[in-house]
């Protein structure tokens, strides 16, 4: 590498720095300890958020078959701490967003993987509302009472997941279909009236996996005002042995080449204790069989690496107003238009 390309470099390095400072930086999908319920210990590794330039996050209290009283449980854990921790803070409306950025603070906010975490009771939509959870997926990755899970034979959306949808547009919550099956969440986009997002969905057309979505649903969302969040997981992204912060980057280009900058973002879906997971992934081989990869060791892109992927778009010519509207502007819009 000669001196000008080293320089050109330094250029990107310094301008991607420059975006993340000065812009606002949401990641729609933080994994948080998988087996509920759990103490506190890991909630000092939130910092990382801050010390990467992420100004809100969205951790999830909740997935699969866990049940009404872990998700709960969980949901208060995270709350006490969140709230006694001078340097994070609680939000549920666009002016919390702006008050977290403006002080310096990592705004929290809740999502849920999953309609198990409601049961048969409509009523609970509007009371992890309160709470602050601000979306929630209709099945993750089996089916359940909502409609069907990406990795099941999928029905569509059952008569119940109808009003769970209707109930979620009239409180305040956006309706998620990651993880959910692609008729159901076909039958979700038809029937929406509010922004419908994917949180942390990557391209099929990149990775066929069914946890990723095709083109057409990336297109289907994006005409309700959606936007798709793409995650981190490298099961998703594609060979292993590549730089993950250029997959993300391949993945958000695939899509703004489809929609646009206005309706992608970022879910990163980090998990910050690995060795759970693994433990997780290999208990629980109903959700995550093993013919669909997840024996595997599983990759992650970290929040630090957030950067990178601001240089890549950079260097793929992305304008920086289009980079701080996937950083954070496109999924700040949802909640204006939705919370």
């Amino acid at each position: 590498m000669n001196r000008k390309q080293t320089d050109q470099m330094r250029d990107v390095v310094d301008k991607a720095k420059s975006i993340v400072r000065n812009t606002l930086v949401w990641d729609n999908h933080g994994c948080m300890p998988v087996g509920a319920p759990f103490g506190t210990d890991f909630l000092p590794e939130l910092r990382r958020y801050r010390e990467a330039g992420v100004n809100v996050v969205s951790l999830n209290v909740g997935f699969g078959e866990m049940d009404v009283a872990d998700h709960f449980q969980t949901l208060a854990t995270i709350r006490r701490w969140v709230s006694i921790h001078d340097d994070y803070m609680l939000v549920s409306t666009c002016a919390d967003v702006y008050l977290a950025e403006q002080t310096g603070r990592l705004g929290v906010c809740f999502d849920i993987e999953g309609a198990n975490a409601i049961g048969d009771q409509l009523s609970l939509i509007s009371a992890y509302h309160s709470l602050g959870v601000r979306w929630m997926l209709l099945a993750y990755n089996r089916n359940n009472l909502a409609g069907g899970g990406c990795q099941d034979d999928d029905d569509g959306l059952t008569a119940f997941g109808h009003d769970v949808v209707r109930e979620m547009e009239r409180v305040g919550m956006v309706v998620c279909c990651s993880h959910t099956g692609y008729r159901t969440a076909r039958d979700v986009l038809k029937m929406a009236t509010k922004p419908v997002v994917f949180s942390h969905s990557n391209s099929h057309a990149i990775v066929a996996h069914p946890r990723n979505i095709p083109d057409d649903l990336v297109r289907e969302c994006a005409q309700t005002g959606g936007v798709v969040g793409v995650n981190g997981i490298g099961l998703f992204l594609g060979p292993a042995d590549a730089d993950q912060a250029e997959l993300v980057a391949t993945h958000i280009d695939h899509m703004v080449q489809i929609v646009g900058p206005r309706h992608i973002g970022l879910g990163l879906d980090y998990v910050f204790d690995t060795g759970e997971l693994k433990a997780y992934l290999a208990k629980m081989r109903a959700t995550f069989p093993a013919e669909f990869g997840y024996d595997a060791d599983i990759s992650m892109l970290p929040p630090e690496k957030v950067l990178d992927v601001v240089a890549s778009l950079l260097r793929r010519g992305y304008a920086e107003s289009d980079i701080g509207a996937i950083l954070g502007g496109n999924f700040l819009r949802i909640a204006r238009e939705v919370w």
